[in-house]
Parts: C-alpha cells; sequence; structure tokens
C-alpha cells in the first residue's frame, strides 16, 4: 500500500506502568500520558518521534518471553529495531545504566552493527547503526 508514511507507534503489553516507565526513561523516552482507555493504555515518546503505547494488563506471573524465551516457535514481533548513529557510545551508555547487553555487538557484512538488550518485561529491543 503506498498510502502508508511510517510507523505510528508500537505496543508493548507489560506488567508494571511504574517498572516500565522507569526502564524506558533511562533511554531516554518521556512520559505522555496514562493510563487511559479501557485496556488500559499509556503513552511514552522519545525525542527522535518514536513512540510506545504500553498495554497495562500483562499476567505478572509470566517470566518468560513466549516468542523468544520458549522452544517453540510462536508467529509474532520478536523485537523492535532502533536506528542510532554511534552503537559504541549506545553500548558504553547501556552498561553505564546497569543493562545487560543480551547479545551482540555483531557486524554486519554491509559494516553495519547490532546489539540487543531486554526491557524489564524481557522485550527484546535492537540498536542498529546502518552499515557505511
Amino acid at each position: 500500500m503506498k498510502q502508508i508514511k511510517g510507523i505510528n507507534h508500537i505496543g508493548l503489553r507489560v506488567r508494571s506502568l511504574e517498572e516500565a516507565r522507569s526502564f524506558y526513561e533511562k533511554l531516554g523516552f518521556e512520559f505522555i500520558i496514562g493510563p487511559i482507555g479501557p485496556e488500559p493504555v499509556a503513552v511514552m515518546e522519545h525525542p527522535s518521534g518514536v513512540n510506545i503505547n504500553f498495554i497495562l494488563n500483562a499476567n505478572s506471573s509470566e517470566n518468560a518471553n513466549v516468542l523468544m524465551d520458549v522452544p517453540q516457535k510462536h508467529p509474532g514481533y520478536t523485537h523492535v529495531a532502533l536506528d542510532v548513529d554511534d552503537i559504541n557510545s549506545v553500548q558504553r551508555h547501556l552498561l553505564e545504566l546497569g543493562i545487560e547487553i543480551t547479545e551482540g555487538p555483531i557486524e554486519l557484512p554491509n559494516g553495519g552493527v547490532m546489539l540487543f538488550i531486554r526491557d524489564q518485561d524481557r522485550n527484546v529491543i535492537e540498536f542498529h547503526q546502518e552499515g557505511k
């Protein structure tokens, strides 16, 4: 469809607004509003324009990400990839914040580099620097 202009937001089901907010604030996201609506939902946005809607109804007893941490391979979105312009700076900043890098940095054949972390609910976040 030619009418698609971009991604409006990312929806993440989370167990705790307080924990999600605390984690994503470390990455530079700012709290906008919430909880609102019947689900309910809270919204955070990064100065780059990346918008996350937290759906606040996750089962608090689960400790695994069903898409990434179990042997069965369920269909669904597995991660979000955020473009960055300095992966080394991102890596240093994550380590300073005490956020574990779960994979990477991985160098790609085109010179790109990526690394992965998990948020408070084990959702996967990729930081991706394009190759030159």
